[in-house]
């Protein structure tokens, strides 16, 4: 490991040990570099220059950045809760109780004050398509569950919460902003689905921090959620999607 010179300060903030990297890649510049290069991406995403998804492009990003800063996906969640047994039972429960939120709370209440439903005409071809489905599962685990948890959990609110130190609101604050950029993400299903994945940022994010910054809880919760929405819309029984 190593050590900082004597008289060398060390720029705090992040949730990892300080003494694992160089000053000069804990600057907070660098930080906001990156935080323009996330806009860069959402810009050629909205204007449809991104291939696949953009979280490939995100991924990326916070793999580099942590790299660079000398830290591992671990210091910044990708561990298990307690116990294999505890993470997937706990990952399912959540996962399961969010699906039933949305869809029998969350969403009727957006949709009454938006006067819009989530915009989901992407995912109708899933209606009875054994293939399409199996295809969209295995891009809800990979790029949903896995990989927006390490982008917009693990990666930027750690990044945000690094920018306010020692800040008693640090987390607090990360969260709120990254699950309201986790929202905007999912611009092309509509000011309702905007709102409803805000929410669920705001839950997963809670989780995150609640099972002392483990991802994996998360993970689960994540990936369980979007495969009931993904069965539901192949069993034609999706509400908005009837």
């Amino acid at each position: 490991m190593n050590q900082p010179e004597a008289n060398e300060p060390i720029i705090p903030g992040y949730a990892g040990d300080p003494a694992q990297t160089r000053r000069w890649w804990r600057h907070p510049a660098l930080a906001w570099c990156e935080f323009g290069i996330i806009a860069l991406v959402f810009w050629a995403d909205f204007h449809d220059h991104i291939f696949l998804s953009k979280t490939l492009y995100l991924f990326a990003l916070a793999w580099i950045s942590l790299r660079l800063r000398g830290f591992r996906w671990r210091d910044v969640g990708l561990v298990r809760f307690r116990t294999w047994g505890k993470t997937l039972l706990l990952g399912a429960i959540v996962g399961i109780a969010m699906e039933l939120l949305e869809l029998f709370v969350t969403q009727p209440l957006l949709m009454r004050w938006t006067g819009k439903a989530p915009d989901l005409e992407l995912f109708r071809a899933l209606h009875g398509n054994l293939k399409w489905t199996l295809l969209a599962l295995v891009g809800t685990w990979t790029l949903a569950a896995f990989g927006e948890e390490m982008v917009y959990r693990g990666y930027l609110m750690n990044r945000i919460a690094g920018l306010l130190q020692s800040s008693q609101w640090k987390w607090i604050v990360s969260l709120v902003i990254s699950s309201a950029i986790f929202g905007a993400a999912h611009l092309d299903q509509g000011i309702t689905g905007q709102l409803e994945n805000m929410l669920n940022g705001l839950l997963l994010g809670t989780i995150y921090l609640a099972c002392g910054r483990s991802l994996a809880v998360a993970v689960v919760a994540h990936g369980v959620s979007d495969t009931l929405d993904i069965l539901l819309m192949f069993a034609g029984l999706y509400p908005t999607l009837r």
